[in-house]
């Protein structure tokens, strides 16, 4: 008797279904809507003046389980400035054919340079096309921003970029009455 009624309940689901209206989806020319939160292609971000958040320090290809991610830092010059502080990732490369999007590089950047954007459509007819310089992951630059390399912001120290108080006109925003500048505090 008991396998009659599994039998029963199998058909209920399949008469269930069976009258409602097919979905249809028409993915390559009418995408759908991507989850806010989902992991899709890297990018490396940009401090609202143009410099690069990335430092080289080389801790995301350390974090990768799929050695994915490779980073060559170098060092920023006063006529070179690429990112504040000392060093800059003079060659970034993710190689997406590796890639498992497990997010732990993202979780290992102390600077928030690498983040994960809603891009999904990676695919190529090219392997080689599938690992992605600087040129591909850098967030392009918006109004108020220049290109580096150049200088950073007048008055400011690699503590205001890191605490965001950096304005995209390139200038220094002091709303915290208290603060005291890496200077004021060491001497």
């Amino acid at each position: 008797m008991p396998n009659f009624l599994d039998a029963i309940k199998g058909f209920g689901v399949t008469f269930g279904t069976m009258f409602k209206p097919p979905i249809t989806e028409e993915y390559p020319e009418k995408p759908g809507p991507v989850a806010p939160r989902y992991h899709g292609r890297h990018q490396l971000n940009r401090y609202p003046d143009g410099l690069e958040k990335c430092i080289g320090c080389e801790l995301c290809a350390w974090a990768c389980p799929a050695d994915a991610i490779y980073v060559e830092g170098a060092d920023n010059t006063e006529d070179e400035r690429f990112s504040p502080g000392e060093r800059y990732g003079r060659v970034y490369q993710i190689n997406y054919l590796r890639c498992i999007g497990c997010g732990l590089c993202i979780e290992a950047c102390p600077t928030r340079a690498l983040t994960m954007t809603n891009v999904y459509e990676m695919a190529d007819d090219n392997r080689s096309d599938l690992i992605y310089g600087k040129d591909k992951l850098l967030a392009p630059l918006q109004p108020g921003m220049r290109p580096p390399p150049h200088a950073m912001a007048p008055g400011a120290t690699d503590d205001d970029y890191y605490l965001g108080r950096i304005t995209p006109s390139g200038g220094q925003e002091r709303s915290d009455p208290g603060h005291r500048s890496s200077e004021e505090v060491a001497g």
